[in-house]
């Protein structure tokens, strides 16, 4: 891995991942480039928080604003791929651009949900299928080894585009996404705590390939390997039980179609999960112990993806939580609002409710204003008091996790830190 993959990784990772990380420094509109969302430096990030403010803002009714559309758009490269960011969008891109799949995919799904964007959908499309690997799957940069999350978010360009994943093949081989998936989940073969977890990338510090189990691995395949990207319509009604871990007295756990390494995989969240107050920790490289907020939104939308809605409401209501830290965490972020809203969204939650906190309305205040917002005039007339930080949407929550307990069911994710740590 290069130097600048490295950094580039590192930084995405750590605004965007769940890391405890200091807030932005304020900026005032005129040190903004017109059209995008976040005060902070986009060098890193700005393609990818753009495209989850504006799929945030897409799901909850909320119409971006045709300058947030038009930045992200201006970002494309002519052959259809996204660097992290463009400063001089004017300028062709060239073999120092850096483009790269996590960033044209999240872009893909974000101009296929505001629509209007047919002609760049499809030319991100054509980068991704130019640049898949002979297995199936995608690396962070073209040419680079398969990894579950590039991969997983590949996936969900593809959903988002109207493109059945499974057709994408490669045409060395003729391998899909699942393929390339299905062989970075640890099987029967793993220690019983680490069964249905992804690996980020196979070990091969030694003799042989080893996979090591990753917690941000794991939220984004679990949701690509039922073929979603970051929005889907939410579940409803659902049959309420909790994922079962991996079962081995069968030889193979029976996880080697794409439905079946989905639920091994939640099943494995979902103890994960409960191992640690109905979180996820960060397994940032040098990160202290800590929660990652991002990945467990992200757990909270593959569980609700899967119809497990008792153990999609634990998660969600941890990042409620005032003492969890989560909703400051992501205060004046874009990309940490827009995952916290999509998990709301999933799981048929109001992030205008969201522990006290409208969601929406921070989220529409880091950038340009919205063409239209849906529910405004409601956020008008609560503003102070969810600003307050009252209980607002934590009753919704509590009822939702003790409608399931009263029926007796137990309560029990993209960019990462690239690093293959173990939970």
């Amino acid at each position: 891995m290069n130097v600048r993959r490295t950094v580039a990784a590192l930084s995405v990772s750590a605004a965007l991942c769940g890391a405890a990380v200091a807030p932005a420094a304020s900026a005032d509109d005129s040190a903004r480039p017109k059209g995008l969302y976040g005060a902070k430096d986009p060098k890193f990030d700005g393609v990818w928080r753009q495209s989850l403010a504006l799929l945030a803002q897409d799901a909850v009714g909320v119409t971006p604003a045709k300058s947030a559309v038009d930045w992200l758009a201006g970002q494309q490269c002519a052959d259809g791929g996204f660097a992290a960011y463009r400063a001089d969008p004017a300028k062709a891109c060239g073999p120092k651009t850096g483009e790269f799949t996590d960033a044209t995919s999240a872009a893909v799904q974000a101009l296929a949900a505001v629509g209007g964007r047919s002609d760049a959908v499809e030319k991100g499309i054509g980068w991704l299928k130019r640049n898949q690997n002979d297995d199936g799957g995608w690396g962070m940069n073209p040419g680079g080894p398969t990894d579950a999350n590039s991969t997983s978010v590949a996936v969900g360009a593809f959903a988002a585009a109207a493109k059945d994943p499974a057709k994408i093949t490669a045409k060395k081989g003729g391998k899909n996404p699942y393929d390339a998936l299905l062989g970075l989940q640890l099987g029967c073969a793993a220690k019983a705590g680490e069964r249905g977890a992804f690996a980020y990338q196979p070990d091969k510090s030694g003799e042989k390939d080893k996979l090591a189990a990753n917690s941000l691995a794991t939220v984004s395949a679990a949701l690509a390997a039922q073929g979603k990207g970051f929005v889907f319509e939410p579940v409803g009604n659902d049959t309420r039980k909790s994922p079962k871990p991996m079962d081995c007295e069968g030889g193979d756990g029976g996880a080697r179609t794409p439905a079946g390494a989905a639920q091994a995989a939640l099943g494995h969240l979902s103890t994960a999960l409960s191992e640690h107050d109905a979180h996820l920790m960060s397994t940032m490289p040098g990160a202290k112990d800590q929660p990652d907020f991002g990945a467990t939104a992200d757990a909270v939308m593959a569980l609700a993806a899967g119809k497990h809605s008792a153990a999609a409401g634990k998660p969600l209501q941890w990042l409620q939580r005032k003492d969890s830290g989560a909703v400051a965490w992501a205060k004046g972020d874009p990309g940490a609002l827009g995952k916290l809203i999509l998990a709301a969204y999933a799981t048929g939650s109001d992030p205008r409710s969201f522990g006290g906190v409208d969601l929406v309305r921070q989220l529409n205040a880091t950038g340009p204003k919205p063409e239209a917002a849906a529910g405004s005039g409601a956020e008008s007339s609560t503003k102070a008091k969810k600003d307050d930080g009252d209980d607002g949407g934590m009753n919704n929550v509590w009822w939702f996790v003790g409608a399931g307990a009263a029926a007796g069911i137990g309560i029990g994710f993209l960019l990462s830190g690239r690093k293959k740590q173990q939970f």
